[in-house]
């Protein structure tokens, strides 16, 4: 079922987004060679605190999975791992490693979701293609997020650009609804066809979340 918010629910999601924006920004100006997965955890989630929010990934259940709880403030993902990698003292950060770093924060009751990646220093050509391809993707997405498109327009929209670029999306994971609940309805995949899929209406709160992999592009 799809929670349609209201004008106020809304303003009071957006401090909850801009706390896990600004954490990026920390999380990003502490990226450097040598320091640990672990490290980049405890300043994001010191920096969450002091703002009186709660780091929601902590803790976060899957009993319907049957697996543990996450034990981290942030999803740190490094190369070839896609999502949700759990920092450790043991993960050090080296010159041309890419790094996802995927937070949420809940503050006043709503959550707000945020996902960036990072090169540490310098590295190939080809690996800033696939971050410069995978942000430009999230963009393409947005673009369809308006009231009477359908779930299925922003899809295609991810979809077809990043394949048209010579890359892959991943097919096994997909973007959400956010809100009350970290993980609402509807499911946003990474392909699919325009005029598919629940109309949007105003109100629906969504977490885009393109994951972009060097693979032989293929037909969406």
């Amino acid at each position: 079922m799809v929670e349609i918010k209201s004008n106020r629910e809304i303003e009071i999601m957006r401090e909850a987004c801009k706390i896990a924006s600004l954490t990026q920004k920390k999380v990003e100006e502490s990226i450097k060679p040598g320091i640990s997965t672990m490290e980049l955890d405890r300043i994001a989630e010191n920096f969450i605190k002091s703002n009186n929010a709660i780091p929601a990934q902590k803790n976060y259940p899957h009993p319907d999975r049957g697996v543990k709880p996450f034990p981290a403030t942030l999803c740190i993902s490094i190369n070839d791992v896609v999502i949700h990698g759990i920092p450790s003292k043991k993960i050090i950060l080296q010159k041309g490693d890419i790094v996802s770093v995927d937070l949420v924060v809940l503050k006043n009751g709503f959550h707000g979701d945020c996902a960036r990646t990072y090169i540490v220093g310098e590295t190939t050509t080809e690996k800033k293609r696939l971050v410069d391809i995978t942000k430009q993707a999230f963009f393409e997405g947005i673009k369809y997020a308006k009231k009477g498109n359908r779930i299925g327009d922003i899809s295609s929209a991810i979809g077809n650009f990043v394949n048209e670029n010579g890359f892959s999306v991943v097919r096994e994971f997909q973007g959400h609804g956010i809100g009350r609940n970290m993980h609402e309805d509807p499911g946003i995949p990474n392909y699919g066809k325009p005029g598919k899929g629940i109309r949007l209406e105003p109100g629906m709160t969504l977490a885009i979340e393109p994951m972009v992999i060097m693979r032989k592009s293929r037909n969406l």
